[in-house]
């Protein structure tokens, strides 16, 4: 089996963890946790009313009526400009993963991207005296959807697209301008690549108005993509069997000794940022009706799931406290503080788990059993939704609450699947502890022997 493994399974999970693509869009999505961060407390901290009664009445009466303006300020400078930053972060990973300095590169990609945005909006509407409706355009009004996380996937194939026509046009030698070696080096640079920045920016536009004109009847590129797409893909995404696919899928790769949620990433992250922040938008908009939000959506995995890390490794340690204690004091010790805090590292590697049969069952059991009573318990309206990105080191129950505006039902949650990996894993543990009693019955019986 480990030969087959060897061979044929992990050189192809392997290429799928180094794929530059893949690495570029989870790199800059991670990259951009700051931003993701504080829009998604600015979103918590204005409606925190859902969850504590009185919060509103409070806040109001300390700061005065507009005391929810600095949160969606907040809001707006980062949830609402989304595709904006992922454009400029996946193209200049992409380009340094080239050997580029990228900076060229991300400028290139966001006029690219913006090049296919609608040039008008329609925002004017006037009632006339006959009871008609006239709808007159403004040029040169942008609609948030073009750039927030609606528009994400959008942003992430043209981030690619214009970086990799880019990155080859600068490398044809007969489109690089180059100065006399008096001019200052930063000059010669721009001076260098200003063809092939030129050349992208034309070719994208031009297939952007050759689309339009012949392909879709007049639709733009974002909106045709996402609606060929991005809704089916996301729809597809917002699913319990997806989520059981994600769930084995990470924990497999883990058993064999590689990064599950790394070699993924490129294709979860976005899946789940967009769910995560068109989650983060309804609440900002106030919207109570649960059933409108996504399930999957944002740190789901993190904070219902993942409970002490992969494999919810917290509900093992615990079973090894209840089952024995003293003996198990160095794994406990090893591993307790770090996986608080979804770090287990020293559990997966010092059990160990990774390569070890007897617990493949329960470390890719447990996530299952976990998702599947985290989707269904949010899907038939049992728990508060996702909309709050958390960071993924935020402790168990602690990150239930969080992750759901601060809402009870979601720490709730969280530590009702403790218990359930609680329960899984304590067969487990009782298991290898009679594993290990008969391993040194027998280890003193042959010293007699020798003896």
């Amino acid at each position: 089996m480990m030969n087959f493994v060897e061979k044929y399974i992990m050189p192809t999970a392997a290429k799928i963890g180094s794929q530059r693509h893949l690495l570029a869009i989870r790199d800059a999505l991670i990259g951009m946790i700051a931003i993701t961060m504080v829009g998604s407390f600015a979103v918590l901290f204005n409606n925190l009313g859902g969850a504590i009664k009185g919060y509103d009445k409070l806040m109001e009466a300390v700061f005065g009526l507009n005391w929810k303006t600095l949160g969606s300020d907040i809001w707006w400078g980062t949830f609402a400009f989304m595709t904006v930053f992922a454009v400029v972060g996946i193209a200049n990973k992409l380009a340094r993963s080239y050997g580029d300095e990228g900076f060229e590169a991300m400028l290139v990609a966001l006029a690219s991207y913006f090049v296919l945005v609608p040039q008008s909006l329609k925002a004017v509407s006037v009632t006339l005296e006959n009871g008609d409706t006239a709808t007159g355009g403004a040029w040169g009004l942008v609609n948030w959807s073009y750039t927030n996380s609606t528009a994400l996937f959008t942003g992430i194939i043209v981030a690619i697209v214009a970086t990799e026509i880019f990155v080859r046009l600068t490398k044809v030698k007969q489109l690089i301008i180059k100065l006399p070696d008096g001019v200052p080096p930063a000059v010669s640079k721009a001076f260098a690549k200003l063809l092939p920045g030129m050349l992208t920016i034309f070719i994208i536009a031009l297939v952007g108005l050759l689309f339009r004109l012949y392909l879709s009847d007049g639709v733009y590129f974002n909106d045709w993509l996402n609606s060929v797409l991005v809704k089916p893909l996301t729809n597809a995404a917002d699913s319990l069997p997806f989520a059981i696919g994600i769930a084995f899928f990470i924990h497999f790769f883990w058993v064999l000794g590689l990064h599950g949620p790394n070699i993924l990433g490129g294709i979860t992250t976005p899946l789940f940022t967009a769910l995560g922040n068109e989650n983060i938008d309804l609440a900002a908009k106030g919207v109570s009706k649960w059933s409108e939000y996504n399930v999957m959506a944002g740190p789901f995995f993190d904070a219902f799931v993942f409970l002490g890390g992969s494999g919810a490794t917290l509900g093992l340690i615990i079973s090894m406290i209840l089952v024995n204690r003293k003996r198990n004091k160095q794994m406990i010790a090893l591993g307790g503080a770090p996986g608080i805090f979804q770090i287990n590292e020293p559990i997966l590697f010092g059990m160990p788990i990774v390569l070890n049969p007897l617990w493949l069952i329960p470390f890719i059991g447990t996530p299952i059993v976990l998702t599947i009573t985290s989707y269904l318990s949010i899907s038939w309206g049992l728990v508060h939704p996702v909309t709050t990105n958390i960071p993924w080191v935020t402790p168990a129950i602690l990150g239930g609450w969080l992750s759901t505006g601060g809402h009870w039902t979601g720490a709730a949650l969280a530590a009702i699947n403790l218990v359930i990996s609680v329960v899984i894993y304590l067969p487990f543990v009782a298991m290898q502890e009679r594993i290990d009693a008969k391993k040194l019955k027998e280890a003193a019986n042959n010293n007699n022997v020798a003896m």
